[in-house]
Order: structure tokens, then C-alpha cells, then sequence
């Protein structure tokens, strides 16, 4: 395309005398560059939406363990140098003050693609299993139905772990506060299923991509690879927490929230996309 836009630009220059046909070429010169750019904008896109500006938490909302909605204690969720950053160096002492930020919009059938790493040293007070933890949070909850003290939505967690140098630690496992999923036509009441991912070590980015079907599948993917996969996300009618948000019956899980969680390690979100499937 650039020879022949430049093939033309030099008959244009140098052989054209007549007026009226420098005119029609200068158009179709026009309409051909603006063609180019339409397409290399649409191809850029290819229907992904960023859900996090790069600026600040706006379409966000802060719930923290014994906090209002909307109360950002000690600026837990900052935005700093374009990342999405879950910090405590306000905190004395971590006291059980689990956080969790989130989107304004439900969803139900998409592709969510974060990139996320552990910083620092784990706050004073954290739980042991808090190290190097954190998570996305999918069919949550309305945030405004959660109670004060309420530690955790009801959800579908995609855990989100790092490695402490040593030992294996796989990421983009799955945990299920307030919910049990289908695995192998089998009804999964583990609170944790680890995944098969390899271990990230250290502060390094890593790419994790979830693959959401609404009430039907669920798929965590990193590095091109499925590393988990389950089906039929629904409410525990034995938690406690659950049990407020049946209707008739209903237990079945087609759509929610998604937030970040903040439980203790300090963790960093370069990137938060989604892309709309239906």
C-alpha cells in the first residue's frame, strides 16, 4: 500500500499537468488514506474495553471489612504512575480488613484479561495464607447487599497467588465463598481447587485471562493454556451469607459483579480489560 501511495504521489507531482485530474486524484489519495486509518483503529480495538482508566478509580467502589461501601480506608486502592494499586503502608496493623473494589457494571458472558504482581512485604495481622494473595472476583454480589462486617462477597474467585522463592505455588486457582461449582458432573464443595499453573516467583507481571459463559462455564487461561475449568456456578444454600440472595429457589449463578481483592500482601494491577461475548 505505501508504494503505491507513493507511485501515485510522484505521477501526481511530476507527469499530472491537467488540472482537473490532479483534483481527482488528490480525492481518491484522501479516501485511500482514510480507509487505512479506519481499519488500523478497528483492528486495535477488536471490541476489548478497559476497565481501568490509568488515572484514578473512577466505575470503581472500595467495600472494606467493617467499613461503609464507598469508604476507601487509609487509602487502601490508589492509583499511582498508571497502576491500579492495592497498598498498606498506612496501616499499623491489618486487623481483618478485607477489601474488595468493584467495577459498577454486572456482566455475564465475556473474557476478563488482567496483569497483576506482588510487591513488598505482607501487612502486620495478615492471615499465613494471605501471603502473596489476592484475586478476582466474578459473579459477585451487589456490593450495596453486602453486610458492614462482611469479610467476603459471594462469589466466584479466581485467586490470584505468587510464589514465596522456593516452594510450588500455582495461580488462577479457583475458590468459592458463598458458592459451589460442577466439575466432571460432579457437585465441587472444596473451598479451594488449585490449578494447574506453573509458580510465579517474585515481583514479575503475570498475564491472567478468564473465560466467562455466564451460568454455564467458567475457564481460567494462562500462557495459552486452560489450567482450570468448571461449569454451573451456584449459591451454597448452607452459607449463611448466600441464603439472602435466593429467590424462589434459585441458586444458579448467570451474572454479577467483578472486584479486586485486598487481603493483606501488597498487589498491583497494570491492566484490567473485558471483552463483551454477549
Amino acid at each position: 500500500m505505501k508504494t503505491k501511495q507513493l507511485n501515485l504521489r510522484h505521477l501526481f507531482l511530476t507527469e499530472i499537468k491537467r488540472p482537473w485530474l490532479r483534483q481527482l486524484i488528490s480525492l481518491a489519495l484522501m479516501l485511500t488514506l482514510c480507509g487505512c486509518a479506519g481499519l488500523e483503529d478497528k483492528s486495535n480495538t477488536n471490541g476489548w474495553k478497559s476497565l481501568f482508566n490509568g488515572k484514578d478509580l473512577d466505575g470503581w467502589i472500595p467495600k472494606i471489612t467493617g467499613h461503609e461501601l464507598g469508604d476507601n480506608y487509609l487509602n487502601t486502592f490508589r492509583v499511582e504512575d498508571g497502576i491500579l494499586k492495592v497498598c498498606y503502608d498506612q496501616y499499623k496493623n491489618f486487623d481483618g480488613r478485607f477489601g474488595h473494589l468493584f467495577y459498577k457494571t454486572m456482566f455475564s458472558h465475556y473474557i476478563l484479561r488482567l496483569e497483576y504482581r506482588f510487591v513488598g512485604e505482607q501487612t502486620p495481622g495478615g492471615p499465613g495464607w494471605a501471603f502473596r494473595n489476592s484475586g478476582a472476583m466474578l459473579h459477585c454480589q451487589d456490593p450495596e447487599s453486602m453486610a458492614k462486617d462482611q469479610s467476603f462477597p459471594v462469589c466466584i474467585e479466581v485467586q490470584l497467588l505468587g510464589g514465596d522463592g522456593t516452594h510450588q505455588r500455582s495461580t488462577a486457582n479457583l475458590c468459592t465463598p458463598g458458592t459451589h461449582v460442577m466439575m466432571d458432573d460432579k457437585l465441587i464443595k472444596q473451598h479451594c481447587i488449585n490449578s494447574t499453573s506453573k509458580t510465579y516467583h517474585g515481583d514479575q507481571w503475570v498475564t491472567v485471562i478468564v473465560e466467562v459463559h455466564g451460568g454455564e462455564s467458567i475457564k481460567h487461561i494462562i500462557d495459552d493454556q486452560v489450567v482450570l475449568e468448571y461449569e454451573m456456578p451456584q449459591l451454597d444454600e448452607n452459607d449463611p451469607d448466600a441464603k439472602k440472595l435466593m429467590k424462589n429457589g434459585h441458586n444458579f449463578l448467570t451474572q454479577g459483579y467483578i472486584s479486586l481483592q485486598a487481603e493483606s500482601h501488597p498487589v498491583e494491577f497494570r491492566s484490567v480489560e473485558i471483552l463483551v461475548l454477549k
